[in-house]
């Protein structure tokens, strides 16, 4: 097949996702779902499947895998199909959260563990409490690291969110295959914003589940009995209903709890809020932090991750660890003037539109490859 025919053949892909991707909604699920969307926009014909279903391989010329953290959940299809793939990395560090803050038995297990260990541990714990399903029973001998890397080594491209991501999966887990950067981004018939929305000076919200990773214990302590407004929009993780009682338990009447709300609904928050605030212990990107920004806040985000590649000098930073941090950024985005130069970047460099444009470009990229090493040893092309 020719570069020409290849350029306009339809394309068929299954995004697979985490088997609680709908049930727990988080940043991965708005990543997929906007993935598939807009690649379906620009005639690729990509449909969503979670990791616990029963998948028909051969209705797609490749796989596209989410979250390298659960790898398991990866082993057991690329095994079963022998498809070719790509991985959307989203590779999280847990362990700054896991060593310092998690509590009870696990807490005081995962505290001398390697943060792959610690991933390990927790997958184990899931399964035993029914949270997640085992469908790779390898993973029980080969352990997180090798799953990781068996995994790496049998991509055909991975696509990190950041090139600090990259950095971070390559210092951890050493060489790795071919990768395309494929920023996250924002949806912009959505989240636009003409300037001339009337905002409350002293009103922060934090779009996020609620979940210890993503540090709202921390938020609350900063900002309770403060001259600001919180809003905490989101719904407790499965297994953080403490944590969310402790929170909840915690905050003043300054602090109010806003359940899970679709992003269209989110609309209203974004257009009034002055600040929008993710102090998670990491971050890959910060979605909502990219749809407020969009939307005319001021972000203050936390130092842990790969936020700095998206906001670079134009957002507050704080050290999760410490509520004196958090409250110190939140006082200085409030002085700071908003950055219409960050709007600008994000219209320009992080869209749906734009990461679906490159992650077509990557499926391109692994199919032809395919096609001409087949067709140089003799084979035909059969997707």
């Amino acid at each position: 097949m020719h570069n020409d025919a290849i350029h306009m053949m339809e394309i068929s892909v299954a995004l697979i996702g985490r088997a609680t991707l709908y049930e727990a909604p988080g940043g991965d699920t708005v990543q997929i779902m906007q993935t598939a969307d807009f690649l379906n926009r620009i005639g690729v014909k990509a449909e969503v499947r979670l990791t616990d279903e029963k998948i028909d391989y051969e209705a797609y010329d490749l796989l596209h895998f989410f979250n390298i953290t659960r790898p398991a959940d990866i082993l057991f299809h690329i095994k079963k199909s022998n498809k070719r793939f790509v991985v959307s990395t989203i590779h999280i560090d847990y362990s700054a959260y896991d060593k310092t803050h998690r509590r009870g038995l696990s807490g005081m297990l995962l505290k001398y563990l390697s943060p792959d260990s610690c991933e390990y541990l927790k997958t184990i714990f899931r399964w035993i409490k029914g949270k997640d399903k085992l469908i790779s029973y390898s993973y029980l001998w080969k352990g997180q690291s090798e799953s990781i890397q068996e995994v790496l080594a049998k991509s055909s491209l991975i696509l990190p969110n950041s090139a600090s991501e990259y950095s971070r999966l390559k210092k951890v887990y050493g060489a790795l295959p071919g990768y395309r950067i494929i920023n996250n981004g924002i949806d912009p018939g959505l989240f636009s914003s003409s300037g001339n929305d009337m905002r409350s000076p002293d009103l922060v919200i934090c779009v996020a589940r609620i979940e210890g990773i993503k540090n709202q214990l921390n938020l609350i302590k900063a900002l309770n009995n403060t001259r600001y407004k919180l809003l905490l929009i989101g719904s407790p993780a499965p297994n953080q209903f403490a944590y969310y009682t402790k929170c909840k338990k915690l905050a003043a009447q300054n602090i109010l709890f806003i359940d899970h709300l679709p992003q269209q609904e989110l609309l209203y928050y974004y257009k009034r809020a002055s600040i929008h605030i993710l102090p998670s212990f990491f971050e890959t990107t910060g979605l909502s932090s990219l749809e407020a920004a969009a939307m005319g806040c001021k972000i203050v985000i936390t130092d842990k991750g790969d936020a700095g590649d998206y906001f670079g000098d134009m957002a507050d930073y704080c050290d999760p660890h410490s509520p004196e941090s958090i409250y110190d950024a939140v006082v200085r985005a409030g002085i700071r003037q908003y950055d219409e130069s960050l709007q600008q970047k994000i219209l320009d460099c992080y869209t749906w539109y734009e990461a679906t444009k490159n992650t077509k470009r990557a499926y391109k990229e692994v199919i032809q490859l395919y096609e001409t090493t087949h067709r140089n040893f003799g084979y035909a092309w059969n997707p």
